[in-house]
């Protein structure tokens, strides 16, 4: 089979528009290797360059982060790895790095191009040969361009006769994992989605590649992160390619494991070009999302200001002045206009599943506007109130946040996440003081809620904190409490009344309290399935009077459908 040998300097061009099919990032593993004395196989996939091991030593010699065999082999050693994704492929860097003197002398590659073989029956499948007999040198990357293959599952490398390889990597094109239903919401941008990223401004600590991962990752090297910069009003943005052009509708942005060098904001665009690579200062670019502010080491949820009749292929995520983003997820639908609003659906990984946002209901078809109702954070409610909770890891709270030990070290204080708020007018007599709302769940009709009626309190802000449950007999506290409730928000309109296009809905677990800012429309206290009790903290006259709370009763036309996460 025909290939071509590429310098190490013209690798990006050569693949910058492929995906690493053979790293563990994506799922790839090794399956079956006839021999690993010196070293396992596992390290061929690894992300990270190989590093030195030099002068350390274990049982069986000599340490190397890389695959290396026994000497003496009569025929040839090889190592069959299982592809994180289906996919054809287009290349290989087969990287001897520190193994001098024992490296491999020459290798080939062989596919199976029967995608429906699982890794139990690799033994008798038929292997293609997809990259023929080359040679190979000591500590040395060695990069190899071929005809674009059929879609191939599984890869067998093979060394003649015997030796070290560090890194084995295999780029390609993934074979896109869509729905059918053009309705039906799912990440357009991951990679096994056919997303790409096809632009970076810079990717000096973590390549831009990383953002459309699977997972969380691990650590700080698997995510997008620029260098710092130096210069007032600097940015950095990336463009991701989608894997087909859809109706948007949200969007998560995960800062996991950037602490400290998390960016302060970002914002979205999007458009719809032919281009792979659209020009970055086009006037087409649509903003998505305005800017907004971020958060360290979390998963941010935003609903997106996309026109739903407009199909988008690319979108342009810009960060404020620099830093690190790990996953980014843009959620919608392909194809033809969407009669549904749109959320979100759950992430490709369990540990995640507590906390994702899933698709819109069924509810949504009704001919009534409907949002997506995400989880809260407090970078998503800060332009209406705070969010009231504790952090496990310290650094993850919001930055500014005091946080001390008290009780003689038994207890972490978080300092003054809300202060109280009061203008009422002298003469009224308002005070402040604690109050409890037991608050029965709401009625939920096809996975979604009816906003019917929202309030605000002119003169005051007002926080709700959930109590949790009793367990002492005779007590009085809730032996089952529920552990969410919905908090659904707007900012005052020119005519005095809600302004709806600002309206957001958030699911709170019961281990948020939230305080409304003063004079935030919000929907009354409404706890999702199972009773809750709450302790309010507030000013109030106590009389009834408009001034404490302002109720106001939407017309039928005005009733939004709350889409709840799907369970």
């Amino acid at each position: 089979m025909a290939y071509e040998s590429i310098p190490l300097e013209a690798f990006h061009e050569t693949f910058k528009s492929n995906t690493e099919l053979s790293s563990v990032a994506l799922g790839a593993k090794v399956v079956k290797v006839s021999d690993e004395f010196f070293a396992e196989a596992f390290h061929l996939l690894e992300v990270e360059p190989a590093p030195s091991l030099k002068g350390q030593f274990g049982p069986n010699g000599a340490l190397y982060s890389g695959w290396e065999s026994r000497r003496h082999n009569p025929s040839y050693d090889w190592c069959i790895i299982k592809l994180g994704t289906l996919g054809t492929v287009v290349g290989f860097d087969i990287d001897t790095s520190h193994f001098n003197g024992n490296e491999a002398p020459e290798v080939s590659v062989d596919g199976i191009i029967d995608s429906s073989l699982d890794e139990h029956n690799v033994d008798n499948a038929k292997w293609t040969e997809i990259l023929p007999r080359v040679p190979l040198g000591p500590s040395k990357r060695h990069l190899f361009k071929i005809p674009e293959t059929e879609q191939v599952k599984f890869v067998k490398l093979n060394m003649y006769p015997d030796g070290g390889i560090a890194r084995f990597r295999v780029y390609g094109n993934v074979a896109p994992v869509q729905p059918d239903s053009p309705q039906e919401v799912f990440d357009l941008a991951h990679v096994f989605a056919g997303g790409r990223v096809t632009f970076m401004s810079d990717q000096h600590f973590g390549v831009g590649a990383n953002l459309i991962l699977p997972g969380r990752g691990k650590d700080m090297g698997d995510g997008w992160e620029t260098k710092r910069s130096r210069q007032k009003g600097h940015k950095d943005w990336v463009i991701i390619k989608l894997g087909a052009p859809g109706h948007l509708g949200t969007v998560e942005i995960d800062t996991a494991h950037f602490k400290g060098n998390f960016p302060e904001s970002c914002e979205l665009h999007a458009l719809c070009s032919e281009d792979e690579i659209p020009d970055s200062d086009a006037v087409d670019w649509t903003q998505i999302l305005s800017p907004v502010k971020l958060g360290p080491h979390r998963r941010h949820f935003f609903a997106l200001d996309a026109d739903v009749s407009v199909a988008y292929t690319h979108v342009k995520l810009t960060i404020y002045p620099d830093g690190g983003i790990k996953r980014v997820r843009i959620y919608g639908t392909k194809g033809p206009c969407p009669t549904a609003d749109l959320a979100v659906r759950p992430t490709d990984t369990a540990e995640n599943d507590a906390a994702t946002p899933l698709e819109s209901a069924p509810v949504a078809m009704k001919q009534v506007k409907t949002i997506p109702v995400l989880p809260l954070t407090p970078e998503a409610f800060s332009p209406f109130g705070q969010v009231i909770q504790a952090y496990g890891d310290h650094a993850a709270a919001p930055p500014g946040t005091k946080i001390t030990p008290a009780n003689q070290g038994s207890a972490t204080k978080f300092h003054k996440l809300s202060l109280l708020k009061s203008s009422y007018p002298a003469d009224l007599g308002a005070s402040s003081g604690l109050s409890v709302y037991r608050c029965n769940p709401t009625k939920v009709v096809n996975g979604g809620v009816e906003l019917k009626v929202v309030e605000r309190h002119p003169y005051t802000n007002q926080a709700f904190i959930p109590m949790g449950g009793g367990g002492i007999q005779g007590d009085e506290a809730l032996k089952e409490p529920g552990n969410a409730y919905l908090v659904v928000v707007a900012h005052n309109g020119a005519d005095d009344k809600p302004d709806f296009s600002t309206l957001r809905a958030f699911v709170a677990s019961a281990g948020q309290g939230i305080m409304y800012n003063t004079a935030i429309w919000h929907q009354p206290m409404t706890v999702l399935y199972k009773p809750m009790d709450f302790t309010c903290v507030e000013t109030q006259i106590g009389n009834g009077d408009k001034a404490d709370c302002e109720i106001l009763d939407l017309e039928a036309s005005e009733v939004v459908i709350l889409a709840l996460p799907r369970h």
